[in-house]
Formats: structure tokens, C-alpha cells, sequence
């Protein structure tokens, strides 16, 4: 459950304005329509800044919301964090790379051997803290595989190449609801152009009085 809803569903600038309330919110929706997949949750900007603070915020998404995880944004900065929230038996996904509630520029990452040690570096740091997963965004092909290859927990990509354990896109992306072009969506689907006939017609058809017809009312 992707703290991007705030771009996706509400136009905000940033995932930076999402709240927490707003997460537990719609991550309570999620875990109605869950049959079998783990559901994580992200963290909102600001929820975890310290471990106090954030094992507080932890419990209260896992005890509102059921869900089986959370994930935060970045490395070194929050190792410790991780720590703490493992350490009482929260579930821990990690996120390096581009990190969307921090980043200011939206560049790929691990171009320069500075960006590639330290996210290396991170993963290992994350792993040993006890997270189980890493989300990679934006990572380099090359530095995505050796991160992969060098930690034993699974790396979740999403803009990093197929050198990850796993993939993730936003859903908006993916079935094409979202006029965006970047580089790493692969849209299978064009529903905002479906969306967009169905409601022209809909509207075409209101004007002209041919809906609703006789079998679409009641008598």
C-alpha cells in the first residue's frame, strides 16, 4: 500500500503530504479485498524520524490496518529504526535507491561510484537490522544485480532493471489510468482512454434522450 496514492488519487505534489490517517485509511480498504497477498504499508513522510516515534506509528498501522508489514525510506539514517521495530516483532521492508518522501531531483541511481557504494552498503546495513525485502527504485542495472546477488533477502524492483527478485509498478501506471510517461512504466492497458469514450458516450447519449431508455427505468 504506496504512499504514491497521494500523487495518484489526491494530485498532491509529493508523497511528503500523505498523513498517516490517510494511509491507515485506505490500507483498511486494501485489507478487506486481500485473499492471500502480504500486504505492506508504507510509512508516511515524517512518521518515522526516530525510533520512538516510529515504533509508535508502526503499531498503530499494524493494529488499524492488520496489515503484515510496513516499509520505510532509506538507509544508514533509519538502520536503527529498523532495529527497533523488528526487535518488537513489526515486519520490516526497506527502500533505497530514489527515495521519493526525501529525493528532490527524480534521477536514476548509481551512475557515479559514490551512489553505488553507498547503496550497496545500505542494503547490507539494512539486512542486517532485520529487514526482510528491499524495494530498489531507480537503481542502476548493473549495481541492481550486484545488490541482489549480495544480500539474501529479496529485492523488490520497480525502475531497476530485471535484475531484482521481484517487480512492482503503481497499478494507475500499469493499466495506463495516469498520463505519465517514464521511462521504467510499461503500460498494458490504456483504461484512461476507455474511461474517457465510456463517459463521452454516456454524456452523448443523456444529451440526445436516448438514455435512459424505457428498459433502464422502472414501471
Amino acid at each position: 500500500m504506496g504512499d504514491s496514492l497521494g500523487s495518484v488519487l489526491y494530485n498532491y505534489k509529493s508523497t511528503r503530504e500523505v498523513s498517516l490517517d490517510t494511509m491507515i485509511e485506505h490500507s483498511k480498504s486494501v485489507r478487506m479485498g486481500i485473499k492471500k497477498s502480504l500486504m505492506v504499508v508504507d510509512m508516511p513522510h515524517n512518521t518515522y524520524r526516530n525510533s520512538k516515534e516510529a515504533l509508535k506509528n508502526a503499531k498503530k498501522i499494524m493494529s488499524k490496518t492488520k496489515c503484515d508489514a510496513v516499509k520505510l525510506e532509506g538507509g544508514k539514517k533509519i538502520s536503527q529504526t529498523v532495529r527497533t521495530l523488528v526487535k518488537n516483532n513489526i515486519p520490516v521492508m526497506g527502500h533505497l535507491g530514489l527515495l521519493p518522501q526525501s529525493d528532490q531531483n527524480f534521477k536514476f541511481k548509481g551512475k557515479k561510484i559514490s551512489e553505488k557504494n553507498k547503496i550497496l552498503k545500505e542494503a547490507k546495513l539494512l539486512e542486517t537490522a532485520g529487514a526482510f525485502s528491499i524495494v530498489l527504485e531507480c537503481v542502476e542495472t548493473l549495481l541492481a544485480k550486484i545488490v541482489t546477488k549480495k544480500i539474501d533477502i529479496p529485492t523488490i524492483g520497480i525502475g531497476s532493471s530485471n535484475n531484482c527478485d521481484g517487480q512492482i509498478l503503481v497499478f494507475d501506471d500499469l493499466i495506463g489510468l495516469n498520463p505519465i510517461e517514464v521511462r521504467f512504466v510499461k503500460k498494458y492497458s490504456n483504461i484512461r482512454k476507455v474511461m474517457t469514450k465510456a463517459v463521452s458516450n454516456y454524456s452523448k447519449d443523456v444529451r440526445k434522450k436516448v438514455f435512459p431508455k424505457k428498459k433502464h427505468s422502472y414501471n
